[in-house]
């Protein structure tokens, strides 16, 4: 599976000289943690939902400051057509929790810690569903004193 298949798309974007105020509006009318700084389709930074607490607000910037003081500039990427197995072991190596995706340097999504479980849970799903369907199908039968279990009282 390819990480274009997983990844969130499109990515919320904002450019260099937005302000922090702006970010973390863009932030919560998107239900988003995190926003991709671009400047002429070209990823300069992410920038957090505690970037902006730690970096902002904690280090006493002002709402109107730009978001470029406090974005992470050396984000780490994958590519879009990589395979989902680059997008586990990078997020292994380096511990964050949100790469930005690329296709011919294009920003084109994000990938979260958060997309990759939810497509194990529907991997699972897929998995398990036939199983749980057949067990569902299959009238209970009391356990037997034999077995050592105790009769069902109705």
């Amino acid at each position: 599976m390819k990480i274009a298949e997983v990844m969130t798309s499109p990515p919320v974007c904002v450019a260099p000289d937005t302000s922090l105020a702006q970010v973390a509006e863009q932030m919560a009318e998107r239900a988003v943690g995190s926003v991709l700084v671009v400047e002429d389709g070209v990823l300069r930074g992410i920038v957090t939902d505690r970037d902006l607490s730690v970096r902002g607000m904690g280090a006493g910037l002002d709402p109107g400051a730009r978001v470029d003081t406090v974005m992470s500039s050396s984000a780490v990427t994958v590519d879009a057509g990589d395979d989902l197995q680059v997008a586990y072991r990078t997020f292994r190596r380096t511990g964050v929790r949100r790469l930005p995706v690329l296709d011919a340097g294009r920003v084109v999504g994000v990938l979260t810690v958060d997309d990759l479980l939810l497509d194990v849970f529907r991997r699972l799903t897929d998995l398990l569903g036939p199983v749980a369907w057949s067990i569902l199908q299959e009238s209970p039968t009391p356990p037997s004193r034999a077995d050592g279990g105790r009769p069902v009282s109705p």
